[in-house]
């Protein structure tokens, strides 16, 4: 009898455990209420994911203009370099941001030799610099993955078709934020230098823009265009970053998602939410081989050359740079607002939705000086994985897909960027780059 009774408690027991566990993978497999991971988010159901979303985008599945999966992509699976996470854990005792947004070391108040590692790990939302914070995490996020060599496709486009196509290369080098084994000298004390040139069509075809980002926070950039049809090469006003490259609706101050100058705004913290982003579903699931690249570094795009975008879509019936191939998932992102001190800049106010975890931006919302939005700039998430031998490993950035995303909602046009230009495109990243490369006089070389 008392076998029995201690059976059927047994039972119950084993019941209650295996019901407590199906309610947790539930709740984790839970996006909102009536939404789940293996849903695809479309117009029959878009409405269930209404505080997930930035209205202009949540709009965009109402109306049938996206359609994506939705997918996992658990926090506590972000991996950084042994050095980079040391120097994080170091970072949280020593680093703080001075009035103008700056960072700086604590006691001292000088700002440190050199960054490296997230400088501000630990949050605190009611911290009055906890914006700047937040933003300067994704800036060490992104240069940790090292500098960068592009060939990639821009495309304008309509709704429905594409109004213009640019093949353009592009180079970015940075200073702070590399692992020990790619530092190089930095006399000038930049902070990253650009190089940006078109390659077609053919009226614009040598067209190069270089850029130079300075450390120090009063010191402006230092700006460079060559156009081919006047043989010169001209310093041009580093007050126009936020104007559209070449007549596209992406610009400087987007970069790879927010690339403004940090003491060039005041910041102002909104808050910790949950919501949707754009991911890359082979990066996200993973793991993804990382092959070495000519020379030096890696190539971090797989081979794999899928449509991506509406617009290369047989049969698709969205807007044309709806992102097709990439999904959706849910993470907690930090919300910052940040107003330009240059009261000529484009935009009065931008939103930045960062993730929590990975400091990796999502959405770029800018709005007019009268407090309109008229712009959504949209990325994929970017994934560390690893690279080289498991006794020795880097980690980095990689990806099955690329796409990235300005619209002007206001004109109801869009530009995307990050798709292949042809199937072996360089897509590079931890490669050496020659310091000449960004010479400003040698911009000449490639005029026609």
């Amino acid at each position: 009898m008392r076998n029995t009774k201690h059976m059927a408690s047994g039972i119950v027991a084993l019941t209650l455990l295996c019901l407590a566990g199906a309610v947790q993978r539930t709740r984790a497999q839970e996006v909102a209420p009536g939404l789940k991971v293996g849903d695809t988010l479309e117009q029959s159901n878009a409405d269930l994911a209404k505080d997930l979303l930035p209205p202009e985008i949540l709009k965009h599945y109402k109306n049938g203009d996206y359609r994506n999966k939705i997918i996992a992509y658990p926090t506590g699976n972000a991996h950084w370099e042994k050095s980079f996470t040391e120097e994080t854990e170091k970072n949280v005792g020593q680093l703080d941001v001075d009035a103008r947004g700056t960072i700086v070391e604590k006691g001292s108040g000088k700002q440190p030799a050199y960054y490296y590692g997230i400088p501000f790990p630990i949050i605190d939302a009611n911290d009055p610099k906890a914006a700047v914070k937040v933003v300067w995490n994704q800036f060490l996020a992104y240069w940790y993955s090292g500098s960068s060599y592009n060939r990639t496709l821009v495309v304008m486009l309509n709704p429905k078709s594409v109004d213009r196509e640019l093949v353009a290369d592009g180079w970015f080098h940075f200073y702070d934020g590399q692992t020990p084994k790619y530092r190089q000298p930095n006399p000038l004390n930049l902070q990253s230098q650009f190089l940006g040139v078109s390659l077609k069509p053919a009226d614009l075809q040598g067209t190069a823009s270089l850029s130079w980002r300075y450390r120090e926070p009063d010191k402006r950039d230092s700006v460079w265009a060559f156009v081919p049809a006047l043989r010169r090469v001209r310093a041009v006003s580093p007050a126009n970053r936020s104007d559209g490259y070449l007549g596209s609706d992406i610009s400087g101050d987007d970069g790879f998602f927010f690339d403004g100058k940090p003491e060039d705004f005041e910041w102002k913290m909104v808050g910790q939410r949950d919501g949707l982003r754009i991911v890359d579903p082979g990066a996200v699931s993973g793991p993804v081989k990382v092959n070495p690249a000519p020379g030096g570094g890696w190539i971090v795009m797989s081979d794999l050359n899928p449509p991506t975008a509406g617009y290369r879509t047989p049969g698709w019936s969205g807007v044309a740079w709806a992102p097709v191939d990439p999904a959706l998932a849910k993470r907690s992102f930090w919300v910052v607002e940040g107003t330009p001190r240059d009261k000529y800049y484009l935009y009065g106010r931008l939103e930045l939705w960062i993730d929590s975890e990975t400091w990796d931006g999502a959405w770029n919302r800018k709005f007019t000086w009268q407090g309109e939005h008229v712009h959504t700039y949209q990325l994929t998430s970017r994934v560390n994985h690893q690279a080289g031998p498991a006794d020795n490993p880097e980690w980095l950035a990689m990806g099955t897909v690329a796409w990235a995303c300005a619209e002007n909602s206001k004109m109801n046009r869009a530009t995307i960027s990050g798709l292949r230009a042809d199937p072996t495109a360089a897509f590079y990243r931890r490669m050496p780059i020659d310091p000449n490369l960004f010479d400003s006089m040698a911009l000449t070389r490639f005029g026609k």
